[in-house]
């Protein structure tokens, strides 16, 4: 089958198995199939399909292909992406992945895209692409800092000091050094399961193997970082901009509405912090009283693990709460298990405050908000996101913490919400960057430079 013709551009995008990257993928997808001449084929796994499909049902240029996961000892069947997976099954997912080669090689020869875009699951991808004269195009799902900091070929030289910088780092950022709590979390890059490539080798490899890397970011925020990235990897890297989440569909449920009603506008604090993250019981305890002592009302999701929310969720968490607390805040607290609808909230005029966890998809929506920003990030590359927002650009104060075990206290929580709600200058900040984020013309110039710049990478291959 020949290549597209010169009229329109075919990208084949493949992300890795967990809602967060998939997520970013479809709202790639979404943005470069609102612009003619654009076709995209969306591979995943069956299970994910569904999601996926629902996520792109208004975007008629783009068709999502079903993969097969191959079985691997070890790996329950209907396990087909991280949302249920455990850590060691998570594991066992990328070596499915890694089994779906042979199909996506027959994808390829099949359909012939203009290029195939990818991330760090597939550290095999450009072998198979560049034969049939398909670019390769590594897609990072996370910020320029965090890959900055963890996954450059400089890093490799000091992997046993993650709480430095790598050599080169830009010298104006805020994170020439970082906690000894973030940099041992940071070591998990480094480890191998399984006899497997650590995740520092499968990212590195997949970037430095790549035709050009495009990142969700933009040079007015993230600048020092993406030159030392394209310094580091020597390569293209091109730039999809922040990548805004659209609207929010839907109105608010109506038991918040009429809960969020009964107080003033810019009073609720609203703290969520990532489907993943599960708070030691002390740290529950520690937000919760943070929370009682800043006086405004307030909203907390709490997770649990998986295998408690089998049972009675409510029961185990009122254990969790400490004694006393749901008496004291029931009229201006709640601590709810679950899902909300988070766009919705922070939309809400009664949200003043956004404890976030500091993850992309979330920072964004936080940062087209009203809403002032705390940050509590809990692992990974969340304390890098935490601190560009925070320390380079000033537009949210982070919860203090103990730089060893990382343990944040009830006075952290107090102080950096109060700080938020108060201090004008980072309230003016982070209004100059949400009008910056919002701005449509700005926004639509960072696609149609991606766009332009895809075009002019494939043109050998058109026809």
């Amino acid at each position: 089958m020949p290549h597209s013709t010169h009229e329109e551009l075919h990208l084949m995008l493949y992300p890795w198995l967990a809602f967060g990257h998939i997520n970013s993928f479809v709202q790639l997808a979404r943005k470069l199939a609102a612009f003619p001449g654009i076709r995209i084929t969306f591979l995943s796994s069956s299970g994910n399909v569904p999601h996926i499909a629902e996520l792109l049902s208004d975007s008629p240029t783009v068709s999502i292909l079903s993969l097969k996961l191959p079985h691997v000892a070890g790996l329950p069947p209907g396990i087909e992406s991280t949302s249920n997976a455990t850590p060691a099954m998570a594991e066992l997912l990328k070596c499915a992945v890694d089994l779906t080669k042979p199909d996506v090689t027959e994808l390829l020869t099949h359909h012939r895209p203009n290029a195939i875009v990818y991330e760090f699951a597939h550290p095999w991808m450009p072998s198979i692409a560049r034969p049939l004269g398909v670019k390769a195009l590594f897609f990072s799902t996370f910020s320029s800092v965090s890959t900055a900091y963890l996954t450059v070929p400089s890093r490799r030289s000091c992997s046993s000091e993650m709480s430095k910088a790598p050599p080169g780092f830009p010298a104006t950022s805020s994170m020439s050094t970082v906690p000894n709590y973030q940099a041992n979390d940071f070591a998990y890059i480094f480890k191998s399961f399984n006899g497997m490539p650590c995740v520092y080798d499968r990212v590195v490899n997949c970037m430095d193997s790549s035709d050009a890397i495009i990142m969700m970011c933009c040079m007015e925020m993230e600048g020092p970082y993406i030159n030392y990235v394209k310094s580091e990897f020597n390569k293209p890297v091109l730039l999809a901009g922040p990548v805004v989440p659209e609207p929010a569909i839907g109105e608010l449920e109506s038991h918040w509405e009429e809960w969020l009603q009964k107080f003033e506008a810019g009073s609720v604090v609203y703290c969520a912090l990532g489907t993943e993250a599960i708070l030691s019981d002390d740290s529950i305890k520690e937000l919760l009283l943070g929370l009682e002592m800043v006086g405004l009302p307030f909203i907390v999701m709490i997770n649990l693990p998986k295998e408690d929310t089998k049972g009675n969720p409510e029961e185990l968490l009122k254990k969790k709460v400490p004694e006393g607390l749901e008496e004291r805040v029931k009229e201006r607290g709640i601590v709810h298990v679950g899902w909300v609808q988070q766009q919705q909230m922070l939309k809400h005029k009664s949200v003043g405050c956004f404890i976030s966890h500091c993850g992309r998809n979330s920072l964004m929506e936080g940062m087209v908000s009203e809403c002032g920003l705390v940050m509590l990030p809990q692992f990974g590359d969340q304390f890098l996101n935490a601190a560009l927002l925070a320390g380079d650009l000033g537009v949210g104060v982070e919860v203090e913490r103990d730089g060893e075990n990382g343990m944040f206290t009830r006075e952290g929580v107090r102080d950096a919400v109060r700080k938020v709600m108060k201090d004008d200058k980072v309230k003016e900040r982070k209004k100059k960057w949400k009008d910056f984020l919002v701005d449509e013309k700005v926004q639509g110039m960072f696609m149609t430079r991606l766009v332009e710049e895809l075009k002019e990478m494939v043109k050998p291959c058109v026809v």
